[in-house]
């Protein structure tokens, strides 16, 4: 880190909070965008490549947690956050410069509005290097930005959010998320992803079978496909609405395998990067 980022980094009254697990690659570019907020913390629950190395060199306060999914987890760093605001980014999203501009203005305010405590962002999410425009991808906004003693994370294993006491306030300028492009590693993620979605529904009193798994994916393709104009995406278009339908499939077979079965698999455990394939 150099003079400069640590100058910037005691100047703005913020804390940014990162899980992490195997991020070496993409930590950098992410750590670097927010040079200028005054602490980092990384949770991290089991990186074997250089991840760890790479926040420490950055000056980061780094901690090592056994996987709790998503939620608990952010909430873990969340907790371990000091400064009045905090930001919540993944290790694959960056934030712009526009964007640092527009946080370092509302973070040095000396108090926040009195009926607005957390702020949320446009997202602009990058498939194979291609803005997605289309399918729900854009805007995608997500509130990220909050007053620490407002806001908290929900419990969910996968689809975890920010939950704010007060009024969110809309911003225009947006993060940019460099979601996962390698075929190989998307798969490998539907197949953790689908199985704690299963898990999720089948605990809260859901049931499914092979039949409506079949409809739910060829639903799930027209939507994105036709209805939303994923075609208009190009080749990343049909990919991505065929990722997702292939991941509601397994989700809900899965679940009609719970169902049949009668009962619950114990924890799983695996890789925890926040990317667009989730659902």
């Amino acid at each position: 880190m150099t003079e400069a980022n640590a100058a910037d980094r005691r100047t703005c009254p913020l804390s940014v909070a990162i899980i992490t697990k195997n991020e070496a690659e993409k930590l950098p570019a992410c750590l670097a965008s927010v040079s200028f907020a005054e602490q980092v913390v990384v949770v991290d629950s089991g990186s074997t490549d250089a991840t760890l190395e790479i926040a420490r060199n950055f000056g980061c306060d780094t901690y090592e947690e056994s996987w709790h999914g998503f939620g608990p987890q952010k909430q873990l760093a969340l907790d371990r956050c000091r400064c009045p605001w905090v930001l919540i980014l993944d290790a694959d999203e960056r934030v712009a410069p526009e964007a640092r501009r527009e946080i370092e203005k509302i973070v040095t305010a000396p108090m926040p509005p009195s009926d607005i405590t957390g702020y949320s962002f446009p997202r602009k999410n990058y498939f194979q290097g291609k803005w997605i425009k289309r399918m729900g991808w854009w805007p995608d906004r997500v509130t990220r930005l909050f007053w620490k003693e407002k806001g908290r994370m929900t419990d969910a294993l996968v689809h975890e959010a920010v939950t704010v006491e007060g009024k969110v306030f809309p911003l225009s300028t947006p993060l940019e998320h460099l979601t996962e492009s390698r075929l190989s590693h998307i798969l490998r993620k539907i197949d953790h992803y689908s199985t704690l979605g299963a898990e999720e529904a089948f605990a809260v009193g859901k049931r499914s079978s092979i039949l409506y798994a079949l409809i739910r994916a060829k639903l799930t393709f027209f939507h994105n496909y036709i209805l939303r104009l994923g075609f208009l995406d190009g080749s990343e278009g049909l990919t991505l609405a065929m990722l997702d339908a292939f991941n509601k499939f397994f989700k809900y077979a899965k679940l009609a395998e719970l169902t049949k079965t009668g009962c619950r698999p114990q924890g799983i455990s695996g890789r925890q990067p926040s990317d667009r394939h989730r659902s």
